[in-house]
């Protein structure tokens, strides 16, 4: 190995911080998708500004839709149903609320100086 390689390669499972957009380009109760190291990643505000940030993935489906299901309460928890078969994932943990074999991935989300970042 030279030394540019040992200055520059990175371990396959190193995580960052990375800029999505500022927080009022995300409508409360509203999702975007942003693409995160070539992964999306659906980020949705609630109307509170609390943030959430899973994959945009609907394994049911197999289609990139998450961003744009509706967010809601089930049973005394957030989640967001896809706008195709209508399953529900949990935006705390993703955890698909009708299979609970299927569970999403979550990210850390934070709003630094009116900017959202999420951590992958």
């Amino acid at each position: 190995m030279n030394q540019l390689q040992a200055t520059t390669a990175q371990p396959a499972t190193a995580v960052a911080w990375h800029p999505v957009c500022a927080l009022e380009d995300i409508w409360p109760n509203m999702g975007v998708c942003a693409l995160i190291e070539g992964q999306q990643i659906a980020i949705f505000r609630l109307k509170d500004d609390q943030l959430y940030a899973l994959d945009n993935r609907d394994p049911h489906s197999d289609a990139n839709v998450l961003s744009r299901g509706l967010v809601g309460d089930l049973g005394g928890e957030l989640v967001v149903a896809s706008p195709i078969y209508k399953h529900h994932y949990q935006l705390r943990t993703g955890l698909c609320v009708e299979d609970a074999t299927v569970c999403l991935n979550v990210y850390p989300v934070e709003v630094r100086d009116g900017r959202v970042w999420v951590q992958r």
